[in-house]
């Protein structure tokens, strides 16, 4: 049997108990109450039985002396036998307040057996004379009776007054005590209904709530159910169900994560690997192709030539062997100037370069060919674009516990889901870069060498420039080195 099977037949168990509590109270009370109308009824009754029995023997006698048969004399017998039957009952009914009147009654009685016999044995002796004297005595005797029968009941009706009034009076206290038990069974049911009700619908409610968070995706919230029945143990195998579920989730969401840092990490071995196929271009011939080219202009008078041949050769060499490495802010720098230099050359008046560096933070430790996309992200975005060209500005400041670098623009600026879309890497690769590394490259090198987020911030407003900020932390630069980059 089922705990709420349980609950029902407990219910059903207690209605039951209270309702026969309550009948056999009544019962009792009505029991008694009866035997006792019974009682009195039955004095009344036998005073009455005698009255009509001394009547019915005189009527007898009566057509007796008429006629003197053995059938009118067997009915006087039949007559006598039922009064002194009834006289005996009379004789319980003697107590202390009418013992007097109920002996006198019964000795009554008794006389007029007596006379109705000897007028009998007068008729039989054919003494006419002394069987009428007989028959009127017995009929004044039947008379007293009548009237001793009545002034006994009206004694009784006296004595009993009180008790009488008290069988009625109780009589409505049972009708009262009936409506209150009614009332009382009619507040314990629904009490009892509503404690049953509770007991079942309110963890059926707090099931249902937790299942409707379930669906709307909310799987850590416990569900607690505090019942003692069968929807305990559902709410303890839903939770069980919940937890796997939510579990399976994180599990998902773990592999999911996993997964696209493989991708990337993919993505950006391939990008290694064609950076390694065009390292594979011998330098030095290109190199000395270079210098040749410079000290010929260098010869032929154009100076000018000449150091931006120079530049582009260092440029090159740099883009071809520190992609892979840790270099520090001062190469940086260095390669950071040449390319400024090569595009003043293209861009003469257009562009202005202002800069801003602390020399104490140069030898800081950052992954190689880190500013030199973002400065070029600019040319291309903000310079180029402008019929009067514009200003890049580029800052190396100590911030405490790091070192941080500003690259800002006087470009028209980029919109919130832009720079959204460049932090979070979900935009396609820049084309048209010389070094062939985008603004999403840079971030995801720098969150490797650091091993930490958040590196990278852009500033920026449509129509206001944009400003990128690079956060390079002091603990980590001090400690990192090439072999950690690898």
């Amino acid at each position: 049997m089922t705990t709420i099977q349980k609950k029902i037949w407990i219910l059903v168990s207690v209605m039951l108990l209270i309702m026969g509590v309550i009948w056999l109270t009544l019962t009792h009370y009505n029991q008694k109450t009866q035997e006792q109308s019974n009682a009195i009824l039955q004095r009344y009754l036998r005073m009455n039985e005698v009255t009509t029995a001394s009547q019915q023997i005189i009527t007898n006698l009566n057509n007796y002396l008429f006629d003197t048969t053995n059938n009118h004399k067997q009915q006087i017998e039949k007559s006598i036998a039922f009064i002194e039957e009834v006289q005996l009952d009379v004789a319980e009914l003697r107590n202390v307040e009418n013992a007097f009147s109920v002996t006198n009654y019964i000795h009554l009685i008794d006389s007029l057996i007596e006379t109705t016999n000897r007028s009998i044995m007068f008729s039989e002796a054919k003494d006419m004379e002394g069987s009428t004297n007989q028959f009127n005595e017995a009929n004044r005797i039947s008379m007293y009776i009548s009237e001793m029968t009545l002034t006994i009941l009206d004694r009784e009706l006296k004595t009993y007054d009180r008790f009488y009034r008290d069988i009625i009076i109780q009589s409505q206290e049972l009708k009262k005590l009936g409506i209150w038990l009614l009332l009382l069974i009619t507040v314990v049911s629904l009490l009892a209904t509503y404690w049953f009700s509770i007991s079942i619908t309110r963890p059926v409610h707090q099931l249902t709530q937790a299942a409707n968070e379930l669906s709307q995706g909310r799987f850590n919230q416990r569900i607690d159910v505090k019942s003692n029945d069968e929807i305990a143990f559902l709410a303890k195998t839903f939770d069980k169900m919940r937890i796997n579920i939510n579990d399976l989730i994180l599990e998902i969401r773990q592999k999911a994560q996993l997964e696209h840092e493989l991708q990337q990490s993919k993505l950006l071995l391939k990008e290694s690997q064609f950076r390694s196929l065009q390292s594979q271009i011998n330098p030095h011939f290109l190199f000395n192709t270079l210098n040749t080219l410079s000290k010929k202009a260098y010869l032929d008078g154009a100076e000018e030539t000449s150091d931006l041949i120079v530049s582009v050769a260092g440029l090159l060499r740099y883009n071809l062997k520190r992609i892979d490495r840790s270099v520090t802010l001062f190469e940086e720098v260095v390669v950071l100037n040449q390319y400024m230099e090569i595009q003043k050359a293209r861009f003469r008046d257009r562009l202005q370069f202002k800069s801003d560096i602390d020399e104490s933070c140069l030898q800081v430790k950052i992954p190689g060919l880190t500013l030199q996309p973002i400065i070029e992200n600019a040319v291309i975005h903000a310079i180029e674009p402008e019929e009067s060209g514009g200003i890049i500005w580029f800052r190396i400041k100590k911030d405490g516990s790091g070192v941080i670098i500003e690259i800002e623009d006087s470009g028209k600026g980029i919109a919130r889901e832009k720079m959204e879309q460049l932090i979070n890497g979900d935009v396609a690769p820049m084309e048209g870069h010389s070094t062939g590394i985008g603004f999403q490259n840079v971030v995801k090198r720098l969150q490797l060498f650091y091993g930490a987020e958040d590196l990278i911030a852009i500033d920026s407003k449509e129509g206001r420039g944009t400003k990128v900020i690079i956060q390079i932390p002091t603990a980590r630069e001090e400690v990192a080195d090439e072999a950690s980059y690898r």
